[in-house]
């Protein structure tokens, strides 16, 4: 019987600026959730505006899966988190975002990185 995966915690700050570190951090993540880890993935910065319906069709890769695509395997089988500050600053709300989607600030980050045998990657 194999170890349960330990919690992973991805935390990525780009958005459409920079779509190869941002699908990165999605794919990980995906990959992750696929994987049977416990992922939690926190949109900072730009990244905040994927939590938003229609989106991450926005962000589009060449020889990438779509974004949209490896959001709904994250809502699926993880948790997805838009930092406080940063929503605040982009004038998003709880009312705005995707079902599934929570915002929360550094306590919560905090408290996720440390939680025993967590890994945190930031993108």
């Amino acid at each position: 019987m194999s170890p349960t995966p330990r919690p992973l915690v991805i935390k990525t700050t780009s958005g459409t600026e920079r779509p190869e570190a941002t699908n990165q951090a999605f794919t990980v993540a995906a990959t992750a959730v696929a994987a049977g880890a416990e992922v939690s993935l926190w949109l900072t910065g730009e990244s905040a505006w994927f939590a938003l319906p229609g989106r991450a069709a926005d962000l589009v890769l060449e020889h990438a899966a779509p974004l949209a695509d490896l959001l709904a395997a994250v809502l699926d089988g993880g948790r997805v988190t838009v930092c406080t500050q940063c929503a605040a600053r982009r004038g998003i709300g709880p009312e705005h975002v995707l079902p599934g989607v929570r915002i929360a600030g550094a306590a919560a980050f905090v408290e996720e990185t440390l939680a025993e045998r967590a890994q945190a990657l930031v993108y």
